[in-house]
């Protein structure tokens, strides 16, 4: 059994089937310069997408289809945000600085050595966040000045202090340093997808009145940056009506927008303003999926936790992502793909890998965009077992857990960096579909990756910016007086 057949057999346990013979993951050269088998673990979650689809579709209308996907296009998903193109520059949105450990786009961003040694990966985060932690680090001018704060300190003392701030940082670790952490611990004994039936409601079987297997359904998205959005952004390819809430007030990364908006509608509410928050309580009665990826407590303390939404919408599948895991002191730590990374090991043993003087970040956003279809896995799981028992469900994600789980697949051996092919700009172009009336202008983009014969994934909407849209479902639209 291949690597990829692993991991996709691991996840039709957590989906309570046995791996269909006609679900192929097809193999490919090494694309990706990482011993981790990340590109496989992508690939295999993608597979199992497909699978959830093509059996909603079977639930549905009683035919069945054939689903693909190759491990080297999953590599290139799990990159999407570096390959999309735009016709019109003026429009394109502002792309973010390089922050993959090379610390160009601020002072604070990146790895930096401890007085103990120790190496410590500090994460700006957006601007709020960012003064925060430079006032910790004393607020430099310069990364130098970073370099020679950070020395002052010992490594796990910084760690505590970022955390008591509330901002982004933490020490690296090996394996079995995490692992032997109480929240390592606590993830280790955790499915890398949690699916928990909270509260009781009639089943809700799907019509067989559809062009997609999720046709019907609405997503309500609340989620930021890349693992949330790209949950939404899959679930939209299958057919959901996908609607994008975020605040006016917060800041974003559009480059990152673009990316993952296709097939989504996107609003503008303030839950802080009494009659924005009652908006979205009208909005969750007619929705099917609450995806939101703020930090835990957040959305309870506005009246959006999992009770609240099931007292509003019997049935409903809320589905939460964060950085570090659900339960356990790290639990409200906010934390971005990086971090994840570097407290699970996977940066410690990739930088040795490399041959490096300290950790390294894999060539990918291993653990947002794998969370992110992880998490869109485990809402249509959740949606099938409505269907045919009903109840609200909670499913839960995160980074580090998701990154144990590639972590656990294995290393290859060092040959495997010898023989990285990296993907070609030929081979990409037949990956690519071309977008003409975004809300960035015409772009280009990669497609789905995952291939259904008889429901082809795609978006039916174009990519929006943030705010396009009134906070309401298409057919409230459609009933508006323009």
């Amino acid at each position: 059994m291949s690597i990829a057949d692993h991991a996709l057999h691991d996840l039709m346990q957590i989906a309570g089937r046995s791996t269909p013979d006609w679900a192929l993951v097809q193999p490919g050269p090494t694309a990706l310069k990482t011993r981790f088998y990340a590109e496989e673990a992508a690939a295999a979650v993608l597979a199992a997408i497909g699978v959830a689809a093509a059996d909603i579709w079977s639930l549905r209308t009683g035919a069945s289809q054939r689903v693909e996907v190759g491990v080297r296009e999953a590599a290139a998903a799990l990159v999407s945000f570096a390959h999309q193109t735009f016709a019109d520059p003026s429009q394109a949105p502002p792309m973010r600085p390089d922050d993959a450990g090379g610390g160009r786009g601020t002072p604070a961003m990146g790895f930096f050595q401890a007085k103990d040694g120790r190496w410590i990966f500090l994460h700006p985060s957006f601007p709020d966040s960012a003064a925060r932690l430079h006032a910790l680090v004393g607020a430099p001018a310069d990364r130098e000045a970073v370099v020679a704060e950070v020395a002052r300190w010992t490594a796990q003392d910084l760690e505590d202090a970022i955390a008591a701030a509330g901002v982004c940082g933490a020490v690296a670790r090996t394996p079995e340093e995490w692992d032997a952490s109480e929240q390592g611990r606590i993830l280790a004994a955790t499915p890398v997808i949690e699916i928990v039936r909270f509260a009781d409601s009639p089943p809700e079987p799907f019509s067989g009145d559809s062009t997609a297997p999720l046709s019907g359904l609405r997503v309500l998205d609340l989620t930021r940056v890349l693992a949330g959005p790209t949950c939404a952004r899959t679930l939209a390819q299958h057919g959901a009506e996908t609607l994008y809430v975020s605040s006016p007030n917060l800041p974003t990364t559009e480059w990152f927008v673009s990316d993952t908006n296709p097939g989504k509608r996107a609003a503008f509410l303030d839950l802080r303003a009494p009659a924005d928050a009652e908006r979205l309580r009208a909005l969750v009665r007619d929705c099917d999926v609450f995806s939101q990826g703020y930090r835990g407590g957040a959305l309870e303390r506005l009246g959006f936790g999992p009770l609240d939404l099931a007292e509003l919408r019997p049935g409903v599948i809320c589905t939460a992502i964060n950085a570090y895991g659900h339960e356990g002191p790290w639990a409200r730590r906010p934390g971005w793909e990086q971090l994840a990374q570097t407290v699970t090991g996977m940066a410690v043993q990739h930088g040795q890998d490399m041959g490096g003087a300290g950790p390294q970040l894999q060539p990918a956003a291993v653990a947002d965009y794998t969370t992110g279809y992880l998490a869109a896995l485990g809402s249509m799981i959740a949606l099938r077992r409505r269907a045919l028992y009903g109840g609200s469900y909670l499913v839960r994600v995160s980074l580090s857990r998701t990154a144990m789980w590639v972590r656990g697949l294995g290393r290859a051996d060092a040959a495997r960096l010898d023989a990285v092919q990296q993907l070609g700009q030929d081979e990409l172009a037949g990956w690519m579909i071309d977008v003409p009336d975004s809300g960035f202008g015409p772009m280009r983009r990669l497609r789905p990756a995952v291939r259904l014969s008889a429901t082809p994934a795609g978006w039916a909407l174009p990519v929006s910016r943030l705010g396009a849209h009134p906070p309401a479902w298409s057919d409230a639209q459609a009933a508006s007086p323009s």
